[in-house]
């Protein structure tokens, strides 16, 4: 069967990507709302891990829309949950027989609640897979350290192929680079550079 799973080349996708390697020909692909050329990081490690890649073209107006709440709560939350449910949309119509994310046990956002599973597979005839639903961050890092080799960092010095990358661009186009330190809190991004 042919599963496409949402890419960004960061730990959850990537160790996803492995999980599913042996029941599904996956391919790699990368939501992108074209703001910025981010994806290339994906598409490199993609290809030398040896998966397919290809992108997939969002609507520009979801990524307007989730700034403007971004901009009302004062927080990505919501934003990224909003664009993450366009994102696997899109993806169950791509014609795959399967689409997955690697969405944690115990990730705050983005979520994939049973009902919205159970509706995008109804409504799209794909199987919704989400490997890393059982792990939490602590086996997903000792699982990550055994297989796959990580740079990691600040949000804004690691390289990114997610759409939070382009919306914080597009944030800091509308609002200025302070309107993106004040709605994105600080954390560590991950970004993969091989498989072993």
């Amino acid at each position: 069967m042919d599963l496409g799973l949402l890419y960004s080349a960061g730990k959850d996708s990537s160790l996803a990507a492995l999980l599913l390697d042996p029941f599904y020909t996956v391919t790699l692909v990368t939501a992108t709302f074209g703001i910025t050329d981010d994806w290339n990081h994906a598409r490199r490690t993609a290809e030398a891990a040896g998966f397919d890649f290809r992108t997939l073209d969002l609507d520009p107006a979801v990524a307007e829309a989730a700034v403007d709440r971004m901009i009302a709560d004062g927080s990505p939350r919501n934003a990224i949950q909003e664009v993450h449910t366009h994102a696997l949309e899109e993806l169950a119509g791509e014609g795959f027989s399967a689409v997955a994310d690697g969405t944690r046990r115990d990730d705050r956002v983005p979520t994939v609640p049973r009902a919205q599973a159970q509706s995008l597979e109804d409504r799209h005839g794909v199987d919704y897979v989400a490997p890393l639903s059982g792990f939490g961050r602590g086996a997903v890092d000792q699982l990550v350290d055994a297989r796959l080799d990580v740079e990691s960092g600040p949000s804004e010095s690691v390289p990114r192929a997610d759409y939070e990358a382009e919306l914080r661009a597009l944030l800091a186009e509308r609002e200025g680079r302070a309107a993106v330190s004040a709605v994105f809190p600080d954390h560590e991004q991950s970004h993969v550079t091989d498989f072993r």
